[in-house]
């Protein structure tokens, strides 16, 4: 256990901040499912605008790697294309 005040305040924010990071993480992967198992074209444009931007947010805080969100968003993004 740690013995310093600063370790002790580092735990608790780390704790807090982990359980923000999860709770962004699963809303994004909640969103990206509804958004694979659309089936209407326009409603799956506005949902793939919405994704893209929770997308990018986790890669700004390094939540996911941004070249995993890259490649999300180009995945989803050729789903969309290819709904008529």
């Amino acid at each position: 256990m740690a013995n310093h005040k600063s370790a002790l305040k580092r735990i608790r924010s780390s704790a807090s901040k982990r359980l923000r990071n999860r709770y962004q993480a699963k809303t994004t992967r909640t969103y990206v499912r509804q958004l694979r198992a659309t089936t209407d074209k326009t409603k799956a444009e506005e949902l793939l605008k919405s994704v893209t931007s929770m997308l990018d947010k986790l890669a700004k805080k390094n939540i996911i790697h941004k070249k995993k969100a890259d490649n999300n968003k180009s995945k989803l993004a050729k789903h969309v294309a290819s709904l008529a």
